[in-house]
């Protein structure tokens, strides 16, 4: 018996060295950790349960025969982050540059699926050149394999992908369907075709870091969620996030005590809203004096920055917020900031997230560019996740709530659960300028002084609509409260819907304007 635990012993440091310390200091030399070193730094210490170490792939063609390492390019197992469970795979690009192989493809399914059964979210650690070429059709159907899996997953365990090295083909299309993607400046690029290919069908010069880089991705195409400047703040923000959200769909998120002490009026709250409606103040300050301990966990940071969403806990409780940012385009809604929204409604949804939303917003966007590319389409899916969202859902109004987007950012109408103003909130058709141009247009064009009436009428309408106690006289807004105490209200509210129980109409699935 001595000699063979000595040979299990032997084999076990074999396959951790996966393709060698050759491989291994080149890895290294790029800046870029190991399939194992980056599982320490993510897990709790000692955590970390492997499975399949001994795997190899089946391969003969193109002399693959000849080339076998235990594991065959993929960490697999079982841990823990925060003494809670997690199921989780670390692609090796030491061992043929992390490409799947049918092999590969099984024991990523094989941790999935043990998942899904025992409720417990996967994280995966992409660094993979993409399909093994050298087995050709059998690759691809493993990456077939892995995304059935992930939208079957969908909603029933959270999904998050960190790319920490190249993306490509078809391996970018199971970080797209996960519900966060984590990325890495300079050494993670995710693209369909390479800046060869692009070359060739396009003839565009393009560079990696141009064509599918982290900045990219977090700024323009928006698949990136968070990004950050090394593999170790990565992991370690992936570590954050999942301090937010919860094992699976009937799992709760953590709940960490209240400090009593800071349930207490905030007068900073009292004196960020400028007087004149058209001058800018930034959510953020808001947002920040409104959470436990200043600390919110923004997502999608550097995209659609019109709108903000992310994380924090508001009385110990996790929260999802979602908020118009009036420093940045005036806060008003666009296409990619109600799809940004949207897709983070729906998140906390699946995952039982309560959710805030500060409301300050002019409208939507117009002109020929958002028309053109389905503004319409786009915005309806904003309204459509916060209608058809039945977690607990609060409002708070700052200023601005006009039109159609008053409508969309969680509404009485829609099934908001507490819906406040502040005695700053406008709440109209639209804003007073636009409006008395339309209602007046005689009266003001009769005038001796256009101008001069024009300021009269627009000073009245303010006076008589652009305040928030028509709306309260309604209902349509629970209560008009001080800026100071809304903290207060939002931990007393959220703890109230701790039990509320709301349901949708019984179907197969909703068919959402996508």
């Amino acid at each position: 018996m001595k000699d063979k635990i000595e040979e299990l012993k032997k084999l076990k440091e074999k396959a951790k060295l996966g393709g060698g310390k050759v491989r291994i200091k080149t890895q290294h030399d790029k800046g870029k950790l190991t399939a194992r070193e980056r599982i320490e730094l993510l897990v709790d210490e000692g955590s970390f349960d492997e499975i399949d170490a001994f795997v190899k792939h089946r391969a003969t063609e193109f002399g693959l025969d000849k080339q076998h390492f235990p594991g065959d390019g993929v960490v697999t197992g079982f841990a823990k982050i925060d003494g809670r469970p997690i199921a989780l795979f670390s692609q090796d690009f030491t061992v043929f540059g992390g490409s799947l192989s049918e092999t590969h493809a099984e024991k990523i399914v094989k941790i999935m699926n043990m998942a899904m059964k025992t409720g417990i979210p996967v994280i995966g650690l992409n660094d993979s050149g993409g399909a093994r070429i050298q087995e050709g059709v059998v690759s691809l159907g493993g990456y077939a394999d892995i995304f059935l899996l992930n939208t079957l997953a969908s909603g029933v365990i959270p999904q998050i992908s960190v790319v920490l090295g190249p993306c490509a083909g078809g391996a970018v299309y199971s970080p797209a369907i996960t519900d966060f993607i984590f990325m890495v400046k300079n050494t993670s690029y995710m693209f369909v075709t390479g800046p060869n290919v692009v070359k060739t069908v396009t003839h565009e010069d393009v560079t990696f870091e141009d064509l599918g880089g982290a900045e990219t991705h977090a700024t323009k195409s928006g698949v990136a969620h968070f990004i950050y400047d090394n593999e170790v703040e990565t992991l370690l923000n992936v570590r954050k996030l999942m301090s937010y959200i919860p094992l699976n769909y009937r799992d709760k998120p953590s709940e960490f005590e209240l400090d009593e002490s800071t349930v207490k009026p905030e007068p900073k709250l009292d004196k960020i809203v400028p007087a004149n409606p058209n001058k800018p103040y930034d959510m953020k300050e808001i947002i920040n004096l409104l959470v436990d301990e200043n600390d919110f966990f923004e997502v999608h940071k550097y995209y659609a920055e019109n709108i903000i969403c992310g994380f924090a806990r508001i009385g110990g409780t996790s929260v999802g917020i979602i908020a118009n940012q009036p420093s940045v385009l005036a806060g008003v809604l666009d296409i990619n900031a109600s799809v940004k929204a949207a897709r983070f409604v729906r998140f906390c949804d699946a995952f039982g997230i309560s959710i805030l939303v500060l409301v300050d917003v002019p409208g939507f966007l117009p002109g020929t560019d958002q028309e053109w590319n389905g503004i319409i389409r786009n915005g309806a899916k904003l309204l459509f996740a916060f209608s058809e969202a039945t977690v607990p859902k609060v409002t708070v109004i700052t200023r601005k709530a006009y039109g159609g987007a008053y409508d969309v950012m969680n509404s009485k109408h829609i099934r908001g659960d507490f819906n406040f103003a502040w005695p700053s909130a406008e709440i109209a058709v639209m804003g007073p300028k636009g409006a008395v141009e339309i209602i007046f247009k005689k009266e003001i064009s009769a005038a001796k002084d256009p101008d001069k009436e024009l300021d009269k009428k627009i000073n009245e309408y303010r006076e008589k609509f652009a305040n928030p106690y028509i709306t309260a006289e309604r209902g349509f807004v629970d209560d008009v409260i001080l800026p100071s105490e809304t903290r207060i209200k939002l931990i007393n509210a959220f703890s109230l819907l701790r039990t509320k129980v709301d349901t949708n109409p019984k179907k197969k699935h909703s068919n959402i304007p996508l």
